[in-house]
């Protein structure tokens, strides 16, 4: 049965039922934005991850740093190592203080003589200059032929 009142239709439906097809479309509602909202918020934390301050991308730049730092020490390292051991001969070796300053300085000793030898560039051929003439390409000579 139904009742009109002033244009309003009244139904004998009960209501309730439709409010639980409307709760049930809100909670669906709800679900949905909320995984939205979770999948937005894990895509931040995975850009964060991949390219933030603290991220993959800085700690392989940082990494690639380190490692170059590193080949920098070792190589300074032997280098220090090799100017020590240097050091250490020109205290104990006089045969070492001998050959730097002959090597270094230039010095020799009472009686040495020395030859400088100069390098001397080989001569050069002489280049035949171009003579104007006809070609020699086998395309010209087909042509005259």
């Amino acid at each position: 049965m139904v009742y009109v009142r002033a244009r309003v239709a009244i139904s004998d439906t009960p209501q309730p039922a439709r409010r639980k097809t409307q709760s049930l479309g809100r909670k669906a509602r709800n679900r949905k934005l909320l995984k939205i909202g979770l999948i937005l918020v894990a895509m931040v934390i995975v850009l964060d991850a991949l390219a933030g301050d603290r991220g993959l991308l800085a700690m392989l730049r940082v990494r690639g740093q380190y490692n170059a730092l590193a080949a920098t020490i070792a190589r300074e390292r032997a280098d220090n190592a090799r100017l020590a051991e240097q050091a250490r001969r020109l205290r104990e070796d006089p045969e070492a203080v001998e050959e730097v300053a002959r090597r270094e300085l230039g010095l020799i000793r009472p009686g040495e003589k020395v030859f400088i030898i100069k390098d001397v560039e080989p001569p050069r051929a002489p280049t035949a200059p171009a003579r104007p003439g006809p070609s020699s390409s086998p395309d010209s000579s087909r042509d005259r032929q």
